[in-house]
C-alpha cells in the first residue's frame, strides 16, 4: 500500500475509533504514529499526529487552545520518535513497546500538569496526582495499540514477528509431539 494511503487510512482509523470511545482514553494515535516515524520523513513524523489531533477535535467540533497544546505536545512525540528510531535497522515489540511508553509519559506530562498548570491556575502538585490514573488508563491504551498496530504498518517488524511466531510453533509441536508419538 502506498504511504500516502497508509496515512490517510491511519487517520480515518484513529479518528473512527476515538470517536466510538471504546476504552476510556483510547489512544491509536500513539499506535500508528510510532511505524510512521520509523518508517518516514522526519516532518511524516512531525505531520501524522499533529493531524491525528487537529482532524479529531475539528470532526468533535472541540477545537481550543487544548488543541493546540496537545497537537504540539503529539508533534514534539513524533519528532522525538523519529529520532529513536532512526539508525535502528532491527526493531522489534519490546522497542515499540518501549516508545509508546516514552511517549505517553512525555505527552500526558506536557498535557497534564505543564498545561493544566499553565492554563487553569491548578497547583502543579494536585495537577500532577490528577494526572496519574488517566496517564495509567493512556499507558495501556497506547501500549495495547502500538503493540496491535505495530506488525500492521511495520512490513520489517511483521516478517520479524511471523518468523518468531512460526519458529515457536513449531518448537511446541516438536515439544508436545513426543510424547505422543513415542506411544
Amino acid at each position: 500500500m502506498r504511504k500516502e494511503l497508509k496515512y490517510l487510512a491511519g487517520l480515518v482509523f484513529c479518528n473512527v475509533y476515538r470517536i466510538l470511545k471504546i476504552f476510556p482514553n483510547n489512544d491509536p494515535v500513539m499506535g500508528c504514529a510510532l511505524p510512521f516515524a520509523r518508517q518516514g520523513k522526519w516532518w511524516h513524523a512531525l505531520l501524522f499526529p499533529m493531524i491525528a489531533m487537529i482532524s479529531f477535535d475539528f470532526i468533535t467540533m472541540r477545537v481550543g487552545i487544548w488543541t493546540w497544546g496537545t497537537t504540539l505536545a503529539y508533534g514534539l512525540i513524533g519528532l522525538l520518535a523519529y529520532k529513536y528510531f532512526k539508525g535502528k535497522e532491527k526493531v522489534g515489540l519490546k522497542t515499540y513497546a518501549g516508545g509508546s511508553i516514552a511517549g505517553v509519559l512525555i505527552f500526558d506530562f506536557l498535557t497534564g500538569p505543564i498545561m493544566s498548570s499553565f492554563m487553569f491556575r491548578i497547583p502543579f502538585e494536585v495537577a500532577f496526582i490528577g494526572q496519574i490514573p488517566f496517564t495509567v488508563a493512556h499507558l495501556i491504551s497506547a501500549t495495547s495499540f502500538t503493540l496491535a498496530l505495530a506488525p500492521v504498518l511495520d512490513p520489517v517488524l511483521r516478517v520479524s514477528v511471523s518468523e518468531t511466531i512460526s519458529k515457536n510453533l513449531h518448537r511446541a509441536v516438536e515439544l508436545f509431539s513426543g510424547p505422543f508419538l513415542e506411544g
